[in-house]
């Protein structure tokens, strides 16, 4: 258990916070689309998903090309 919360950072315990602060709301105001959403919210944190994760590899740039200083390019003509 002590190594599944070494890698929490402050903006996963913030996220996982609000999404349970926002399943309290929704049953307080008896609101099952505000459950719903903080359910989902409070998971992405557990898991370790979403765009901005370390695991999530889908949002990251592709390294930059590196161009050659001196290489030649050639055109074709197409007809």
């Amino acid at each position: 258990m002590k190594q599944y919360f070494a890698h929490w950072n402050f903006m996963r315990i913030l996220r996982l916070a609000l999404g349970i602060f926002i399943i309290i709301q929704g049953i307080q105001e008896k609101e099952w689309l505000f459950i719903v959403l903080g359910g989902l919210f409070a998971l992405m944190p557990v898991l370790n998903i979403g765009c901005c994760s370390t695991t999530a590899s889908c949002c990251d740039k592709p390294a930059a090309e590196t161009k050659r200083k001196n290489e030649e390019i050639s055109y074709e003509e197409v007809r």
